[in-house]
């Protein structure tokens, strides 16, 4: 927990520092995302040692962070420096699918992550949120 509230603090200012700019806002968010989501692969592939009390927090945190960047694909935030396709704005019901999907496995994923007595437990809903992140940058994530 303590490792988590710098981290926090850390991006609560970041979010109104960048609150006036939604590219970065929304590039800060998925910075996250990737530290996050790294954390918890390092478990689940056996990099590191599963703490099942930090992956849970971890995953609690990641189900935090799937709720925030959407806000900022607001019309004209395709232009500039930005990996997002035109798709995002020109399939907006796609792109919330998309989104949702996201969302519901993040989400199996904060729950198996709670009530995990091992990492098998969460390997599964890890690998399913992972798809949902592959599936979006397929399709709306210019390389």
């Amino acid at each position: 927990m303590k490792k988590l509230l710098p981290i926090a603090l850390c991006c609560a200012f970041l979010s109104h520092a960048f609150a006036a700019d939604p590219i970065k806002s929304r590039q800060q968010v998925f910075e996250q995302y990737k530290q996050t989501v790294g954390s918890m692969g390092k478990m689940v592939n056996g990099d590191t040692a599963f703490d099942k009390e930090m992956f849970a927090k971890l995953a609690a945190h990641m189900d935090e962070l799937a709720q925030q960047p959407w806000q900022y694909f607001t019309p004209g935030s395709d232009k500039g420096k930005t990996e997002a396709r035109p798709e995002i704005w020109s399939k907006p019901a796609e792109f919330k699918d998309a989104t949702d999907k996201h969302k519901a496995a993040v989400a199996k994923l904060k729950t198996a992550a709670a009530s995990a007595g091992s990492v098998d437990d969460v390997k599964a809903p890890f690998g399913a949120m992972q798809q949902t992140c592959k599936a979006c940058h397929n399709q709306f994530r210019a390389d």
